[in-house]
């Protein structure tokens, strides 16, 4: 499948970016993926254009695009436990800089960006991320709700803007937790909060993981975790996008 580069324009400038899509002439449904942390990188390429093979337009931005383009700063090929302090002293300022603000004024326009594609069937859309993507993707959705059918985020510190960040979600939702993430009390805590917000929602701990498994090029990689996070994203994407 081709992969196209893209730069989307946002009111403090243009983010680059990149898409891929299924070949052919049918409009597919569209999904805003977020990276984590570490930014655009080949695992994130690999997760697009796994999602992208399922039949969708799948958009991927560079947020810290302020900063420069991606990758912003280099990065190993594996992001093992001696580089992570050195990564993480750089990626940590940009992501307390990317405030919530910030985020949903940005989301407007990678939401127009993506439902204006040609190759994007028309109503609304999913968003997915991981790690602070994972964040990104659930603000996206409770400040956008009209615009997006489904959120799914991946060992993501979802707790971080408190339960009024669930108030305005009408997306169908799933989040899967890292073990290591979030204790059995915590994880019932948020459900309850998802339950009392009326947000129809599936939210686990996946066994045996630490934060970032799904990624392949770091140490927390579980190649199980990896496939529950498919086994629960490709039915949640079907199901929002054939029940309208």
């Amino acid at each position: 499948m081709p992969f196209e580069t893209l730069h989307i324009p946002i009111p403090d400038g243009h983010a680059d970016a990149f898409a891929v899509c299924p070949s052919g002439n049918e409009r597919r449904p569209g999904v805003l993926m977020y990276p984590d942390g570490f930014g655009i990188r080949p695992v994130l390429r690999d997760l697009a254009g796994e999602l992208a093979g399922h039949g969708y337009y799948v958009l991927v931005p560079n947020v810290f695009y302020r900063h420069g383009p991606a990758p912003v700063g280099e990065l190993p090929a594996h992001i093992g436990e001696d580089a992570r302090p050195h990564v993480m002293a750089r990626i940590m300022p940009l992501i307390a800089a990317h405030s919530r603000e910030r985020a949903v004024r940005d989301a407007a326009a990678y939401l127009d960006f993506l439902t204006a594609r040609p190759e994007v069937a028309p109503g609304p859309v999913a968003v997915t991320g991981y790690c602070f993507g994972g964040l990104l993707a659930v603000r996206t959705a409770a400040a956008h709700a009209e615009r997006v059918a489904a959120v799914a985020a991946f060992h993501a510190p979802v707790l971080a803007d408190g339960p009024e960040l669930f108030a305005h979600l009408k997306a169908r939702a799933h989040f899967g937790h890292a073990e290591g993430d979030l204790t059995p009390e915590a994880l019932a805590g948020l459900n309850h909060t998802l339950d009392a917000a009326g947000v129809e929602h599936t939210s686990e701990i996946y066994p045996g993981t630490v934060h970032g498994f799904t990624m392949s090029d770091t140490d927390a990689f579980d190649a199980s975790g990896l496939r529950r996070h498919w086994e629960r994203l490709l039915p949640l994407l079907s199901r929002s996008f054939t029940e309208k």
